[in-house]
């Protein structure tokens, strides 16, 4: 047995085809299945079966794969524990980071942080919250970007900065005349939000006074997209709440339908996370001191509400 047949084993369970998982391995199709075929004759039994399409785990195949990851994390490990020995900051790191905070928080620390670690070779995903959390525990990514609290044990959270909401409201909306507006006006009914699945949206419905979403509209909107929110909102068909980093990049015609919240300005709290087991802490500290470095000049508001995106809890700070 060794660890790259596991490796093999991992794959075509990820991928549930041979030929798929040979090509994210670097190897042959042929050469994957001899290795796969070779570790099942020596543990004398059958981890796939092969007669279903896609390929499944058998009963004992499932309990070698559980066994498996945990063998391969460990094997990868042993080089993160030299690298941490000797404070070195490099190589491969892979990072998920949520759509509604990609676009705006990628371009204020990027290129500063490859050009001060340039040993480091950063893989960037975006990613659900959901989807994060499951390949962090897969082994699949060394941290993510996410709005917090998760409230799981597994992940280990270090906040990196509060990020308020603003509003963006259209001429002919009902808030459109006043100069603040506060969350007891806000009303989920005519508020364009984004599909199901994003934190964000979880967070906008918290701080709604009316939280149960209603079929009071003539029009259901699936879209992932912040940009299509603002476009429907000046089309008159609702208001929206946007992250105040994005509002940063609106152009300036679109500038004077922002509406900032009065006294107390809900929030989230945006941090990065990573598995308990993570080793490769150099690299945490150096992408969280890189993000805290250009972040807080960004942001100067004073006395906000974080909205908990997952436990509906908010707190002040």
């Amino acid at each position: 047995m060794t660890i790259t047949q596991l490796k093999y084993v991992l794959a075509v369970a990820e991928y549930k085809n041979f030929t798929q998982a040979a090509e994210h391995s670097y190897v042959t199709q042929p050469t994957l299945s001899m290795q796969i075929q070779k570790l099942e004759d020596e543990l004398d039994v059958t981890i796939f079966n092969r007669k279903k399409k896609p390929i499944e785990l058998t009963t004992i195949g499932e309990k070698i794969i559980r066994q498996a990851r945990l063998i391969v994390d460990e094997s990868n490990r042993i080089t993160d524990i030299v690298d941490q020995q000797k404070g070195f900051i490099g190589g491969e790191f892979k990072l998920g980071i949520i759509p509604t905070i990609l676009p705006t928080l990628l371009p204020y620390f990027l290129k500063n942080f490859l050009k001060k670690y340039p040993k480091v070779k950063l893989m960037i995903e975006e990613l659900t919250t959901e989807e994060i959390i499951k390949k962090l525990n897969d082994g699949h990514l060394d941290a993510g970007i996410a709005a917090t609290p998760l409230e799981n044990e597994a992940i280990k959270e270090r906040p990196l900065y509060y990020e308020p909401f603003v509003a963006f409201v259209s001429d002919d909306h009902r808030l459109s005349a006043k100069e603040y507006i506060s969350e007891d006006e806000l009303d989920i009914d005519d508020v364009l939000l984004l599909e199901e699945g994003h934190c964000f949206t979880n967070s906008v419905i918290n701080i709604c006074k009316n939280k149960n979403m209603m079929d009071h509209r003539q029009f259901q909107l699936e879209s992932g997209s912040i940009d299509t929110l603002i476009k429907l909102s000046k089309e008159g068909l609702g208001m929206t709440l946007i992250p105040y980093l994005h509002t940063l990049e609106l152009p300036e015609q679109d500038q004077q339908f922002l509406k900032q919240f009065e006294n107390t300005v809900p929030a989230r709290e945006v941090s990065l996370i990573y598995h308990k087991s993570q080793l490769k802490m150099q690299l945490i500290e150096a992408l969280k001191n890189s993000i805290d470095a250009v972040i807080r000049g960004a942001i100067t508001f004073q006395d906000v509400k974080i909205i908990s995106p997952l436990n509906k809890k908010s707190v002040e700070v």
